[in-house]
């Protein structure tokens, strides 16, 4: 049972990126997903979710109208496009997973936007 994130890196402001998570050892499809961050010294941030066949999505105030959550369950994985970043989007990027009575999380990947 594993969710690995990928795609994250060092940005300017303005940029973009586009997250994966590549999900294994379950039935991605009966998961409903979200991302999450933490930047240094803040609590987590729940910033979108996506229903287990794509239908809802959901996203934090902060990254509406900016980040694209989708996901493929024909490849077990999910994404988060993001666009016009900011300075604050600085943090370690999550993708979790709740369904069949459990949560899961990967590892993370890092995103930092610098000039």
């Amino acid at each position: 049972v594993q969710l690995v994130e990928s795609g994250g890196g060092l940005v300017q402001p303005g940029g973009s990126l586009r997250l994966s998570c590549a999900a294994s050892g379950f039935t991605f499809s009966m998961y409903y997903m979200t991302w999450v961050r933490q930047a240094p010294g803040k609590d987590i941030e729940r910033v979108s979710g996506i229903s287990n066949d794509g239908s809802k999505k959901w996203y934090a105030d902060s990254v509406k109208g900016r980040f694209t959550i989708s996901r493929d369950n024909a490849k077990n994985t999910m994404y988060l496009q993001m666009n016009s970043l900011k300075f604050e989007d600085t943090a370690l990027y999550y993708c979790a997973g709740t369904g069949e009575g459990r949560a899961i999380r990967g590892q993370g990947t890092q995103v930092t936007v610098s000039s």
